[in-house]
């Protein structure tokens, strides 16, 4: 540990060879309970809209996505206002508030349609948060329709728009996106999304997908140039209290069903971690759990780290509360990315409530914020 208390990145890396589970989620629960001392941990009532699955970027990762040539033959949608209301009305019946849109890089699309529908959204439910448009869909916007990046963001919050996602992150390493998506963004522009969003009073989360060609030093590379960003963003919010901060950051691991990435012909599922830099090797619970408890330790700066139950399931979701996360996520209501890869994990309201209760703790419902409901 450095003198500021403030792990260097060779440090987080020796650290994680070094010690067992045991002895990092400890410590990483040591961490949490100074964070957010007593018996509450948090959760959120919260809906998946995917409002299109037509994207031209088709990611090697993605199973979900149709390519805009042959969305006809595919089964290419995009949902109007009306379908995604119909889609709010049972959260709203649960007591929810927040949706999460994702889409994809549309063509078909114009930049009013976007704003319509926020528009449309926010005028059946003026209370509901929407968290949407991750960083790359930012980028398209600004390309497709030649804006700057603050007007695509002061554009869309004008319109309803109340966070932004942190999707779209995967490795923020750019060997490893040229990799597993060349079409899509660098880190660096990912990066500047989220700080200009923060510039203009929008929060967003910090996310990673691992558990695919990424190194262990990538894996910590990309969590400290998150802590970076964050303390800028955190040293402007000490001067401006409308300045937007990271609120979370969440990791999972790569689901490889029906991919094109998980047909790689290097494909290995034992999840070591001592291979080549182009190897996919995929994340077990032990790595999964340990990379949870690494992140808590390295993102100083965050306040809140998230499990990802719906990617890890339910009983690695539970110890994930154990290891460094104060947040067990959201009940979700309706996920259909990575379904399409396979993995389909689902919960009643009162069963999530129920594994916060099991590993000790006190399921209290929560905002975007972190705020209890």
């Amino acid at each position: 540990m450095k003198s500021n208390g403030r792990i260097a990145n060779k440090e987080a890396l020796e650290l994680y060879q070094a010690s067992s589970l045991c002895e990092l989620g400890m410590r990483a629960d040591e961490v949490t309970r100074r964070l957010h001392p007593g018996k509450v941990r948090t959760y959120i009532v919260e809906r998946n809209i995917n409002y299109t699955n037509i994207c031209r970027t088709r990611c090697s990762f993605c199973a979900f996505s149709v390519s805009p040539k042959r969305a006809d033959r595919d089964g290419g949608y995009v949902l109007s206002v009306e379908q995604m209301s119909e889609k709010i009305e049972p959260l709203m019946a649960l007591g929810g508030g927040q949706i999460l849109l994702q889409g994809g890089m549309n063509p078909d699309l114009s930049f009013g349609w976007y704003e319509d529908m926020l528009r449309g959204l926010k005028e059946r439910w003026p209370d509901l948060h929407i968290h949407a448009f991750s960083p790359p869909e930012i980028l398209y916007f600004s390309d497709r329709f030649e804006m700057s990046i603050p007007q695509v963001i002061e554009r869309l919050r004008d319109a309803g728009l109340d966070s932004i996602p942190g999707g779209g992150a995967e490795i923020l390493v750019d060997r490893v996106r040229k990799m597993i998506a060349p079409a899509k963004y660098s880190s660096d522009q990912w990066l500047d999304v989220m700080r200009k969003a923060h510039l203009l009073g929008l929060s967003s989360t910090g996310t990673m997908m691992f558990g695919h060609v990424e190194t262990l030093p990538e894996r910590i590379e990309h969590m400290d140039r998150l802590r970076k960003l964050q303390d800028e963003s955190l040293n402007r919010r000490e001067k401006d209290d409308a300045a937007g901060v990271f609120t979370a950051f969440t990791c999972w691991p790569f689901q490889p069903g029906g991919s094109r990435l998980g047909k790689h012909d290097q494909y290995n599922p034992q999840g070591n971690n001592d291979r080549q830099p182009d190897e996919l090797v995929l994340a077990g619970g032990h790595d999964q759990l340990k990379m949870t408890a690494l992140s808590r330790l390295v993102l100083d700066n965050f306040d809140n780290i998230q499990a990802s139950w719906v990617t890890q399931g339910a009983k690695i979701g539970q110890l994930s509360l154990l290891m460094g996360c104060n947040d067990i996520g959201s009940l979700m209501m309706e996920e259909n990315v990575v379904a399409a890869a396979g993995t389909v994990h689902q919960m009643q309201l009162e069963q999530l409530k129920e594994l916060i209760r099991q590993a000790g703790f006190q399921p209290v419902e929560r905002d975007y914020y972190y705020r209890p409901k």
